[in-house]
């Protein structure tokens, strides 16, 4: 087969790639929004260390939105507050968004009324949060027509919502909840459970006296102890499955301060 001519020979091509690349990482780097480029936006509040990733979604009430520290703002994320623009929305925030919390691409927050996201709330991609819903009371007249409802929504600390999940008008989501992925949830849901489908509810839940039920298909992570050091962490990583075996039938009376040492001696030809 005859060989396809490119217009380009290797290295311009390559060349002019890296160019592209770094150019984009450039406009990303500079179009990002934090408290201290804010660009155009007058946000209400904005902590140390948020970021806004570029580009940006649609973004307007900004006066009314209240973002914490720390926070992470995906590409293509969505924050309104009012129905429109240039509206005045009164003396108080509608959209607040506590410190440590990650909007995953392509999510919506929309705020025509109270909105308020607890603190460390992870968000997958394309999560949808909105305060407002169309009404079709009058069945002769067009439903986008008609004066929409609003309810407050509120979503408590520490949960994690899942990717493609919305939020309803009027939902209560209580504290380390987990919102599985493409649940759509409405009314209230209790602290330290998960709720999943459409409507969502409740398919697992902890309480002190029984811990979770149903129990855990996985057993949860282990922290690494406190003392532990980076060279102990490396011997760690370095050890093969045999030896990560051994090392796993030892008590803790054996993992002593010594650890290091031992961990070396379980290394392959020692």
């Amino acid at each position: 087969m005859p060989k396809r001519k490119n217009t380009f020979s290797s290295w311009p091509r390559g060349l002019a790639q890296r160019a592209v690349h770094a150019g984009w990482a450039w406009v990303q780097r500079t179009g990002s929004v934090t408290a201290e480029h804010p660009g155009r936006f007058r946000f209400g509040a904005m902590g140390t260390g948020t970021r806004l990733a570029f580009p940006l979604g649609t973004i307007f009430g900004e006066p009314w939105i209240r973002i914490g520290a720390h926070c992470i703002v995906g590409e293509q994320v969505t924050l309104t507050a009012g129905l429109m623009p240039g509206l005045d929305l009164g003396p108080d925030p509608i959209l607040r968004i506590g410190d440590g919390v990650v909007l995953g691409r392509g999510s919506h927050v929309i705020a025509d009324t109270t909105v308020t996201i607890g603190s460390d709330c992870y968000f997958g991609p394309y999560v949808y949060v909105t305060s407002t819903n169309h009404s079709y009371d009058d069945p002769h007249e067009p439903i986008g027509r008609q004066w929409p409802r609003m309810e407050p929504v509120e979503i408590g600390p520490g949960c994690w919502i899942g990717t493609g999940a919305v939020i309803l008008p009027g939902a209560r989501v209580g504290r380390n909840v987990v919102v599985a992925a493409g649940a759509v949830v409405r009314g209230e849901v209790p602290d330290h459970c998960v709720v999943a489908g459409a409507p969502a509810r409740v398919v697992r839940r902890w309480t002190p006296a029984e811990g979770w039920q149903p129990p855990l298909r996985t057993p949860p992570p282990v922290p690494l102890p406190d003392d532990i050091t980076p060279d102990q962490l490396r011997a760690l990583s370095e050890l093969d499955e045999e030896s990560a075996a051994r090392l796993a039938e030892l008590d803790e009376t054996q993992l002593d301060t010594n650890g290091a040492a031992r961990l070396a001696e379980l290394e392959p030809g020692a």
